[in-house]
């Protein structure tokens, strides 16, 4: 069996290999969550791959609220089992249900919103929470959200319910990559000290190096334990855009480009085949 790393690195080339075959999509953010997803998938969460429910009942669910990094999220979908693997050929072409950002009405299993729209994924993820709460099911909720993404209000109003209403069965993540389609976040719209604004809103905060699977593990469990104890749970994720390929690293022009047949090459050169390409 590979380890999470060498799963990480099959995932990458995944996403190489899926914005190169439609010349569309979001590699940068992709590459750089490869950790965060396989600990989530293989290592914390508690989920089915079949038969798949919409309601996830007695299982943690996930959202992905910055959908354009599909590529990552369906590489390992698809490699959980969720679907088969040789579907990723598909992505963004047409009648696939692979679409750019996840979509539910081609009943892709493994995805329970459509997102996407960024700032939304957290106000479901809350619903879905308070779901759970209701139906005295004991499992959590994960999100996920860019940290250009946070730039949207609906975040923050949504950060200020969780916390008022004692969502404590919810852990939300942060990539703070730096990065967003428009340039370094920090030039495009300053955020200032992230984790002094989210203690502010009454949350529990954690950080992490994304893109070191041992502590992206351990901080996730950390996250769980902190769970129940009457306020949410944060954790800002460091990470690097375009991680694992030397070309795309930190450069937020990768945000949305495909690579073309030489550059294809070269990155994949520099990643692994662990699990066999597709």
């Amino acid at each position: 069996m590979p380890s999470l790393e060498q799963t990480a690195s099959q995932v990458r080339r995944d996403i190489l290999r899926m914005t190169h075959g439609s010349q569309s999509g979001h590699p940068g953010g992709s590459l750089g969550c490869a950790e965060f997803f396989c600990a989530l998938y293989f290592e914390i969460m508690k989920h089915s791959p079949a038969p798949f429910s919409m309601d996830g009942n007695g299982e943690d669910v996930f959202f992905l609220s910055n959908g354009h990094i599909s590529p990552v999220w369906y590489s390992v979908l698809a490699r959980s089992g969720y679907f088969p693997v040789k579907e990723l050929s598909t992505f963004r072409k047409l009648n696939s249900r692979l679409q750019g950002h996840p979509a539910t009405h081609e009943r892709l299993p493994g995805i329970r919103v459509a997102s996407g729209s960024l700032g939304q994924g957290l106000s479901v993820a809350i619903g879905a929470a308070l779901s759970k709460k209701l139906r005295h099911d004991n499992r959590m909720v994960y999100v996920l959200m860019g940290d250009g993404e946070i730039q949207e209000g609906q975040v923050w109003e949504a950060a200020m319910f969780a916390s008022a209403k004692k969502v404590d069965n919810l852990v939300a993540v942060i990539d703070v990559n730096g990065q967003q389609i428009d340039g370094p976040v920090e030039n495009v719209l300053s955020e200032g000290d992230l984790r002094s604004k989210w203690e502010a809103f009454g949350w529990q905060v954690l950080g992490m190096n994304g893109n070191n699977m041992q502590e992206t593990i351990a901080v996730l469990k950390k996250a769980a334990g902190l769970t129940g104890k009457q306020a949410p749970v944060m954790i800002l994720m460091n990470t690097v855009m375009g991680k694992g390929v030397d070309f795309m690293e930190g450069n937020y022009k990768w945000h949305g480009v495909a690579p073309n047949d030489e550059q294809l090459s070269k990155a994949l050169s520099q990643l692994e085949e662990t699990l066999g390409d597709y």
